[in-house]
Protein backbone atom coordinates (compact mmCIF):
# COMPACT_ATOMS: atom_id res chain seq x y z
CA UNK A 1 0.00 0.00 0.00
CA UNK A 2 1.53 3.25 -0.96
CA UNK A 3 2.28 5.87 1.05
CA UNK A 4 -0.34 9.17 1.57
CA UNK A 5 1.83 11.99 0.29
CA UNK A 6 1.57 15.14 3.04
CA UNK A 7 1.63 18.41 1.79
CA UNK A 8 3.63 20.49 4.54
CA UNK A 9 3.29 24.09 4.21
CA UNK A 10 5.43 26.78 6.06
CA UNK A 11 4.53 30.60 7.00
CA UNK A 12 5.10 32.35 3.72
CA UNK A 13 4.82 29.41 1.91
CA UNK A 14 3.75 30.29 -2.00
CA UNK A 15 0.69 29.46 -3.15
CA UNK A 16 0.65 26.68 -5.55
CA UNK A 17 2.03 27.70 -9.08
CA UNK A 18 3.52 31.15 -7.89
CA UNK A 19 7.26 31.66 -8.04
CA UNK A 20 8.13 34.03 -5.12
CA UNK A 21 11.78 34.71 -4.97
CA UNK A 22 11.03 36.66 -1.14
CA UNK A 23 10.88 32.71 0.43
CA UNK A 24 14.45 32.68 1.69
CA UNK A 25 14.91 29.58 3.18
CA UNK A 26 16.15 26.39 1.37
CA UNK A 27 14.68 24.16 -1.32
CA UNK A 28 12.97 20.54 -0.06
CA UNK A 29 15.17 18.69 -2.33
CA UNK A 30 18.18 20.47 -0.45
CA UNK A 31 16.92 19.80 3.11
CA UNK A 32 19.34 16.78 4.34
CA UNK A 33 16.62 14.56 5.68
CA UNK A 34 19.06 11.25 4.70
CA UNK A 35 21.52 13.33 6.63
CA UNK A 36 19.81 13.86 9.69
CA UNK A 37 18.09 10.25 9.87
CA UNK A 38 21.44 9.04 9.41
CA UNK A 39 23.12 11.15 11.94
CA UNK A 40 20.25 10.68 14.47
CA UNK A 41 20.70 7.19 14.43
CA UNK A 42 24.12 6.81 14.68
CA UNK A 43 24.05 9.07 17.47
CA UNK A 44 20.89 7.25 19.09
CA UNK A 45 22.98 3.88 19.32
CA UNK A 46 25.46 4.93 20.82
CA UNK A 47 23.79 7.41 23.60
CA UNK A 48 23.74 7.49 27.38
CA UNK A 49 20.50 8.74 29.62
CA UNK A 50 23.01 11.89 30.53
CA UNK A 51 22.99 13.24 27.15
CA UNK A 52 19.24 13.94 28.32
CA UNK A 53 19.84 16.03 31.00
CA UNK A 54 20.11 19.54 30.95
CA UNK A 55 24.00 20.60 28.71
CA UNK A 56 26.39 22.54 29.97
CA UNK A 57 26.27 26.06 29.88
CA UNK A 58 28.46 26.67 27.46
CA UNK A 59 26.90 24.10 25.10
CA UNK A 60 28.24 19.82 24.68
CA UNK A 61 32.07 20.00 25.11
CA UNK A 62 32.22 17.03 22.98
CA UNK A 63 30.26 19.41 19.91
CA UNK A 64 32.51 22.29 20.52
CA UNK A 65 35.25 20.80 19.98
CA UNK A 66 34.26 19.02 17.01
CA UNK A 67 32.40 22.35 15.97
CA UNK A 68 35.73 23.99 16.38
CA UNK A 69 37.71 21.46 14.05
CA UNK A 70 34.76 22.05 11.04
CA UNK A 71 35.05 26.04 11.76
CA UNK A 72 38.79 26.25 11.25
CA UNK A 73 39.24 24.07 8.70
CA UNK A 74 36.59 26.35 6.93
CA UNK A 75 37.72 29.26 8.06
CA UNK A 76 41.37 28.60 7.67
CA UNK A 77 41.88 29.68 11.25
CA UNK A 78 41.97 28.20 14.31
CA UNK A 79 39.07 28.12 16.34
CA UNK A 80 38.83 27.24 20.05
CA UNK A 81 36.10 25.09 21.53
CA UNK A 82 36.40 27.37 24.54
CA UNK A 83 35.36 30.40 22.25
CA UNK A 84 32.22 28.95 21.29
CA UNK A 85 28.76 29.22 23.01
CA UNK A 86 25.66 26.93 21.44
CA UNK A 87 23.16 28.54 20.67
CA UNK A 88 19.31 27.84 18.86
CA UNK A 89 20.24 29.32 15.70
CA UNK A 90 21.21 33.30 14.86
CA UNK A 91 17.67 34.67 15.80
CA UNK A 92 17.77 33.31 18.82
CA UNK A 93 21.72 34.98 19.59
CA UNK A 94 20.98 38.31 18.68
CA UNK A 95 17.88 38.32 21.00
CA UNK A 96 19.81 36.60 23.46
CA UNK A 97 22.32 39.21 23.35
CA UNK A 98 19.76 42.16 23.18
CA UNK A 99 18.78 40.84 26.61
CA UNK A 100 22.11 40.48 27.63
CA UNK A 101 24.05 43.48 26.81
CA UNK A 102 21.68 45.87 25.70
CA UNK A 103 19.48 47.95 27.79
CA UNK A 104 16.25 50.07 26.77
CA UNK A 105 16.84 53.19 25.42
CA UNK A 106 20.18 52.55 24.04
CA UNK A 107 21.70 53.01 20.53
CA UNK A 108 22.64 50.35 18.11
CA UNK A 109 23.91 50.88 14.62
CA UNK A 110 23.11 48.81 11.47
CA UNK A 111 23.70 48.90 7.92
CA UNK A 112 21.12 50.45 6.11
CA UNK A 113 19.92 48.18 4.65
CA UNK A 114 20.06 45.39 6.38
CA UNK A 115 17.90 41.91 7.49
CA UNK A 116 14.21 43.25 8.16
CA UNK A 117 13.43 41.04 11.17
CA UNK A 118 16.61 42.49 12.58
CA UNK A 119 14.72 45.51 12.85
CA UNK A 120 12.03 43.51 14.98
CA UNK A 121 14.39 42.18 17.27
CA UNK A 122 16.16 45.76 17.90
CA UNK A 123 12.43 47.27 19.01
CA UNK A 124 11.58 44.25 21.15
CA UNK A 125 14.60 45.56 23.33
CA UNK A 126 13.13 49.09 22.93
CA UNK A 127 16.87 50.03 20.73
CA UNK A 128 17.32 53.02 18.61
CA UNK A 129 18.58 52.33 15.37
CA UNK A 130 21.23 54.37 13.46
CA UNK A 131 21.52 53.16 9.61
CA UNK A 132 25.08 53.60 8.24
CA UNK A 133 24.75 53.54 4.04
CA UNK A 134 26.78 50.29 2.19
CA UNK A 135 28.34 50.45 -1.16
CA UNK A 136 30.42 47.63 -2.77
CA UNK A 137 32.39 46.98 0.37
CA UNK A 138 30.23 47.09 2.79
CA UNK A 139 29.52 49.14 6.00
CA UNK A 140 31.15 52.67 5.22
CA UNK A 141 33.49 53.05 7.53
CA UNK A 142 33.66 56.90 6.59
CA UNK A 143 29.83 57.93 7.88
CA UNK A 144 30.21 54.99 10.80
CA UNK A 145 33.42 57.61 12.26
CA UNK A 146 31.22 60.78 12.20
CA UNK A 147 28.09 59.11 13.58
CA UNK A 148 30.67 58.44 16.58
CA UNK A 149 30.91 61.96 16.93
CA UNK A 150 27.47 62.28 17.34
CA UNK A 151 26.41 58.67 18.65
CA UNK A 152 27.51 56.26 21.80
CA UNK A 153 26.56 52.98 20.46
CA UNK A 154 26.23 49.52 22.50
CA UNK A 155 27.07 47.66 19.53
CA UNK A 156 27.12 47.55 15.87
CA UNK A 157 25.04 44.51 13.95
CA UNK A 158 26.81 43.94 10.85
CA UNK A 159 26.36 41.13 8.29
CA UNK A 160 29.99 41.22 6.88
CA UNK A 161 29.71 38.54 4.11
CA UNK A 162 27.56 38.47 1.19
CA UNK A 163 24.77 40.95 3.23
CA UNK A 164 21.53 39.84 3.38
CA UNK A 165 19.50 42.36 1.33
CA UNK A 166 22.51 43.73 -0.77
CA UNK A 167 24.95 41.01 -1.41
CA UNK A 168 27.90 42.71 -1.15
CA UNK A 169 30.83 41.74 1.44
CA UNK A 170 32.64 43.96 4.07
CA UNK A 171 36.10 44.76 2.78
CA UNK A 172 39.41 43.26 4.79
CA UNK A 173 40.69 47.01 5.19
CA UNK A 174 37.23 47.61 6.64
CA UNK A 175 36.85 45.08 9.13
CA UNK A 176 39.93 46.03 10.29
CA UNK A 177 39.39 48.83 11.17
CA UNK A 178 35.87 48.28 12.50
CA UNK A 179 37.69 45.88 15.08
CA UNK A 180 39.81 48.71 16.32
CA UNK A 181 37.14 51.22 16.37
CA UNK A 182 35.14 48.55 18.65
CA UNK A 183 38.25 49.06 21.20
CA UNK A 184 38.51 52.66 20.85
CA UNK A 185 35.35 53.46 21.30
CA UNK A 186 34.14 50.68 23.51
CA UNK A 187 31.08 49.22 21.41
CA UNK A 188 30.26 46.23 20.73
CA UNK A 189 30.85 44.52 16.87
CA UNK A 190 27.49 41.80 16.45
CA UNK A 191 29.12 40.00 13.31
CA UNK A 192 26.14 38.02 11.82
CA UNK A 193 27.91 35.52 9.64
CA UNK A 194 25.40 33.25 8.71
CA UNK A 195 26.15 33.05 5.19
CA UNK A 196 30.59 33.47 5.73
CA UNK A 197 30.68 29.13 4.26
CA UNK A 198 28.21 29.84 1.11
CA UNK A 199 30.52 31.70 -1.23
CA UNK A 200 30.25 30.30 -4.98
CA UNK A 201 32.78 32.44 -6.67
CA UNK A 202 35.13 34.20 -4.32
CA UNK A 203 35.69 33.39 -0.82
CA UNK A 204 35.00 36.24 1.80
CA UNK A 205 38.05 38.17 3.89
CA UNK A 206 38.15 36.27 7.23
CA UNK A 207 35.27 36.09 9.20
CA UNK A 208 34.99 38.83 12.22
CA UNK A 209 35.13 35.38 14.27
CA UNK A 210 38.79 35.40 13.63
CA UNK A 211 39.49 38.76 15.39
CA UNK A 212 37.42 37.76 18.51
CA UNK A 213 40.84 38.40 20.51
CA UNK A 214 40.05 42.02 20.53
CA UNK A 215 37.63 41.56 23.22
CA UNK A 216 34.54 43.21 21.53
CA UNK A 217 33.29 40.84 18.95
CA UNK A 218 30.70 38.86 18.81
CA UNK A 219 30.52 36.19 15.99
CA UNK A 220 27.05 34.39 15.44
CA UNK A 221 26.69 31.61 13.18
CA UNK A 222 24.04 29.07 12.21
CA UNK A 223 23.46 25.68 10.74
CA UNK A 224 20.13 27.22 9.20
CA UNK A 225 21.95 27.77 5.68
CA UNK A 226 24.52 25.59 5.95
CA UNK A 227 22.40 22.39 7.30
CA UNK A 228 18.80 22.99 8.07
CA UNK A 229 16.85 25.75 9.63
CA UNK A 230 14.13 23.37 11.29
CA UNK A 231 17.49 22.62 13.60
CA UNK A 232 17.63 25.80 15.09
CA UNK A 233 21.24 25.35 16.25
CA UNK A 234 24.22 27.72 16.35
CA UNK A 235 26.70 29.24 17.93
CA UNK A 236 28.55 32.71 19.33
CA UNK A 237 32.07 32.90 18.92
CA UNK A 238 33.68 35.25 21.65
CA UNK A 239 36.32 35.36 24.45
CA UNK A 240 37.28 36.79 27.55
CA UNK A 241 35.03 38.56 29.44
CA UNK A 242 32.44 38.95 27.14
CA UNK A 243 31.82 34.73 27.34
CA UNK A 244 31.78 35.23 30.82
CA UNK A 245 29.07 37.70 30.86
CA UNK A 246 26.64 34.92 28.72
CA UNK A 247 27.51 32.10 30.91
CA UNK A 248 26.55 34.03 34.02
CA UNK A 249 23.00 34.81 33.02
CA UNK A 250 20.20 33.33 34.59
CA UNK A 251 18.86 32.23 31.75
CA UNK A 252 21.82 30.05 31.19
CA UNK A 253 22.33 29.36 35.01
CA UNK A 254 18.76 27.81 34.85
CA UNK A 255 18.44 25.90 31.97
CA UNK A 256 21.65 25.09 30.82
CA UNK A 257 22.98 24.71 26.54
CA UNK A 258 20.47 26.07 24.60
CA UNK A 259 19.16 23.01 22.00
CA UNK A 260 21.59 20.65 23.84
CA UNK A 261 20.00 17.59 22.01
CA UNK A 262 20.10 18.50 18.69
CA UNK A 263 23.59 19.48 19.27
CA UNK A 264 24.20 15.52 19.85
CA UNK A 265 22.98 14.85 16.46
CA UNK A 266 24.76 17.46 14.45
CA UNK A 267 27.87 16.33 16.29
CA UNK A 268 27.32 12.95 14.66
CA UNK A 269 27.18 14.57 11.17
CA UNK A 270 29.77 16.44 11.67
CA UNK A 271 31.87 13.35 12.85
CA UNK A 272 30.98 11.36 9.68
CA UNK A 273 32.01 14.15 7.44
CA UNK A 274 28.14 14.39 6.71
CA UNK A 275 28.02 18.15 6.88
CA UNK A 276 31.15 18.86 4.91
CA UNK A 277 29.63 16.86 2.10
CA UNK A 278 26.23 18.66 2.19
CA UNK A 279 28.36 21.92 2.46
CA UNK A 280 30.07 21.01 -0.72
CA UNK A 281 26.93 20.18 -2.56
CA UNK A 282 24.99 23.41 -1.57
CA UNK A 283 27.51 25.55 -2.98
CA UNK A 284 27.37 23.55 -6.40
CA UNK A 285 23.75 23.65 -6.20
CA UNK A 286 23.35 27.19 -5.23
CA UNK A 287 26.09 28.56 -7.65
CA UNK A 288 23.83 26.90 -10.59
CA UNK A 289 21.26 29.01 -9.23
CA UNK A 290 23.00 31.94 -9.13
CA UNK A 291 24.08 31.86 -12.93
CA UNK A 292 20.37 30.94 -14.04
CA UNK A 293 18.61 34.08 -12.23
CA UNK A 294 21.73 36.61 -13.12
CA UNK A 295 21.15 34.81 -16.92
CA UNK A 296 17.57 35.50 -16.22
CA UNK A 297 18.13 38.78 -15.44
CA UNK A 298 19.91 39.87 -18.07
CA UNK A 299 17.71 38.37 -20.49
CA UNK A 300 14.19 39.85 -19.07
CA UNK A 301 15.59 42.95 -17.02
CA UNK A 302 17.96 44.89 -18.79
CA UNK A 303 17.79 48.22 -19.19
CA UNK A 304 14.52 48.20 -16.32
CA UNK A 305 16.76 47.28 -13.14
CA UNK A 306 20.54 47.65 -12.54
CA UNK A 307 22.39 44.70 -10.06
CA UNK A 308 25.38 42.90 -9.58
CA UNK A 309 25.98 38.95 -9.39
CA UNK A 310 26.62 38.00 -5.86
CA UNK A 311 29.59 35.82 -5.02
CA UNK A 312 27.91 34.02 -2.47
CA UNK A 313 24.81 33.97 0.01
CA UNK A 314 21.03 33.46 -0.64
CA UNK A 315 20.19 37.16 -2.49
CA UNK A 316 20.22 39.41 -5.72
CA UNK A 317 19.53 43.19 -4.93
CA UNK A 318 17.95 45.14 -7.41
CA UNK A 319 17.88 48.79 -8.37
CA UNK A 320 14.93 50.00 -10.26
CA UNK A 321 14.27 53.24 -11.79
CA UNK A 322 14.34 56.59 -9.54
CA UNK A 323 10.75 56.81 -7.85
CA UNK A 324 9.60 53.44 -8.80
CA UNK A 325 7.89 52.10 -5.79
CA UNK A 326 8.73 48.48 -5.25
CA UNK A 327 5.95 47.79 -2.36
CA UNK A 328 3.61 48.85 -5.16
CA UNK A 329 4.71 46.42 -7.84
CA UNK A 330 4.99 43.70 -5.38
CA UNK A 331 0.88 44.09 -4.60
CA UNK A 332 0.78 43.42 -7.91
CA UNK A 333 3.38 40.79 -8.54
CA UNK A 334 0.54 38.19 -7.47
CA UNK A 335 -1.37 38.65 -10.52
CA UNK A 336 1.98 37.09 -12.50
CA UNK A 337 2.43 34.28 -9.57
CA UNK A 338 5.68 35.56 -8.61
CA UNK A 339 7.04 37.64 -5.71
CA UNK A 340 9.89 39.35 -4.06
CA UNK A 341 10.49 41.56 -1.02
CA UNK A 342 10.48 45.23 -1.42
CA UNK A 343 13.56 47.21 -0.53
CA UNK A 344 11.55 49.56 2.07
CA UNK A 345 11.14 47.04 4.59
CA UNK A 346 15.10 46.78 4.94
CA UNK A 347 15.66 50.45 5.61
CA UNK A 348 15.36 51.84 8.98
CA UNK A 349 14.22 55.48 7.18
CA UNK A 350 11.52 54.29 5.35
CA UNK A 351 13.79 54.60 2.32
CA UNK A 352 14.79 52.10 -0.84
CA UNK A 353 11.87 52.00 -2.18
CA UNK A 354 13.00 51.31 -5.37
CA UNK A 355 15.07 48.09 -4.27
CA UNK A 356 13.87 44.92 -4.18
CA UNK A 357 15.29 41.57 -3.03
CA UNK A 358 14.88 38.42 -4.79
CA UNK A 359 16.20 34.92 -3.26
CA UNK A 360 17.61 31.74 -5.25
CA UNK A 361 17.38 29.44 -2.89
CA UNK A 362 14.46 28.27 -2.40
CA UNK A 363 13.75 27.54 -6.04
CA UNK A 364 15.55 25.02 -9.23
CA UNK A 365 17.15 26.63 -12.27
CA UNK A 366 14.03 25.83 -14.34
CA UNK A 367 11.62 27.55 -11.58
CA UNK A 368 14.07 30.69 -11.51
CA UNK A 369 14.12 31.16 -15.24
CA UNK A 370 10.28 31.22 -15.37
CA UNK A 371 10.09 33.34 -12.20
CA UNK A 372 12.37 36.35 -13.61
CA UNK A 373 10.39 36.24 -16.96
CA UNK A 374 6.97 36.59 -15.35
CA UNK A 375 9.29 39.01 -13.00
CA UNK A 376 10.01 40.71 -16.08
CA UNK A 377 6.37 41.16 -17.60
CA UNK A 378 5.57 42.38 -14.35
CA UNK A 379 7.71 45.25 -14.81
CA UNK A 380 6.95 45.95 -18.29
CA UNK A 381 3.63 45.52 -18.07
CA UNK A 382 3.24 48.57 -15.04
CA UNK A 383 6.45 50.78 -15.80
CA UNK A 384 4.56 53.84 -13.80
CA UNK A 385 4.31 52.77 -10.43
CA UNK A 386 6.19 55.37 -9.01
CA UNK A 387 6.70 56.14 -4.74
Amino acid sequence: MEKAQRTVTFDGAPAPGVINFGVGQPSADLLPVDLVQAASAHFLACAVPIELNYGERQGDVRFRAVLAEFLSLNYAHPVGPEDLFVSAGNSQALDFLCGQLAREGDTVFIEEPTYFLAHQIFADHGLKMVGIPVDEDGMRTDVLMKQLGQHNPVMVYTIPSFHNPGGQTLSHERRKLLAGLSREHDFLVVADEVYQLLHYFKEPPPALGTMTESGNILSLGSFSKIMAPGLRLGWIQTSGDLMERLLGTGVVNSGGSFNHFTSHVVRHAIEMGLQQELLEKLRAAYRRRVEAMDEALHEHLDGLAHWKRPDGGYFFWLELEAGTDASALRKLAADYRTGFQAGEVFSCNHGLKNRLRLSFAHYGEDDIREGIARLGRLLKENPMISA
